[in-house]
């Protein structure tokens, strides 16, 4: 474990992973925990932390990770606190009293009001607030009051640190979308299947007249693997972000109003290249 944040550590990781799924807490609806299928986190609980209930959450080189939504529902809380608390911060209502806390986010991405399902991004892992280096501070409350936390029906360990797997939305699932990838006032104009392996999009933001590609994973999600995405102007010459990802690559971008584009990307040995088009 690379860092835990907080006030004092007083306790001694525990040498076993616990997959989650063992024992029924009752009461708790079903939350999963707030990481992409399949990822392992060290979750620390201590007697000392407030509130004591919650639980920090780390892993190597976690600084910017993905942050999904426990359970679903609506978002309440969008909020910056600085320097201070809880820093970005983002509370989500799960109805029956339930409400869910992400704090110390380096990014919040969702707005007060949004609706959003279980597994979709809301934020990523960051050191904002009252922290010392990056992790995820977790919550859940009743009414109110934080809870001892159950994740996918079994409370997790209280107290002390324990490694859990992450068995939200392992049906399947990128959290990242294009419009994320790509940023405020890009909307996709195209895309292309890349077999079952992912697929790559074409944003255009009007505003701007700049172009955006952006190739998604579908498969090999939260662990890196070779995924590209190019964007070539007609007269101009290619740019192409590729590499090991973990979730996407892009955002590629360039200004291209009124010109034709070439775009295109590839995941594993999947490949995708389109003719000059788009020339509006």
């Amino acid at each position: 474990m690379n860092r835990f944040l907080a006030l004092a550590c007083t306790t001694v990781a525990a040498a076993a992973l616990l997959v989650i799924g063992e024992g029924v807490a009752a009461a708790a609806p079903a939350f999963q925990m707030p990481f992409p299928c399949g990822q392992v986190w060290d979750g620390q609980t201590r007697t000392n932390h407030s509130p004591a209930n919650a639980v920090d959450f780390n892993r190597a080189n976690d600084d910017g990770d993905a942050v999904v939504a426990a359970l679903g529902g609506r978002v309440t809380r969008s909020e910056s606190e600085g320097a201070v608390s809880y820093g970005n911060w983002v509370e989500i209502d799960h109805g029956n009293g339930w409400r869910s806390r992400y704090a110390h986010l380096s990014v919040r991405r969702v707005s007060v009001g949004a609706t959003v399902t279980q597994g979709q991004l809301i934020g990523n892992v960051g050191s904002t607030g009252e922290s010392s280096g990056p992790h995820l501070h977790f919550e859940e409350l009743l009414n109110g009051v934080p809870q001892r936390i159950v994740f996918n029906g079994s409370q997790i360990l209280y107290w002390g640190t324990r490694s859990y797997t992450s068995h939200n939305r392992c049906g399947g699932g990128n959290p990242y979308s294009p419009e994320e990838v790509c940023g405020s006032g890009f909307s996709r104009i195209d895309s292309a299947a890349l077999g079952t392996q992912g697929t790559t999009y074409l944003l255009y933001n009007s505003g701007t007249g700049v172009n955006c590609v952006a190739t998604i994973k579908a498969v090999s999600i939260g662990t890196p693997s070779s995924v590209s995405a190019f964007l070539e102007v007609q007269g101009g010459t290619r740019t192409t972000d590729s590499g090991s990802f973990s979730y996407y690559a892009g955002p590629v971008k360039k200004s291209a109003a009124n010109q034709c584009v070439k775009w295109g990307g590839s995941v594993g040995s999947s490949a995708y290249t389109s003719p000059f088009e788009h020339c509006g």
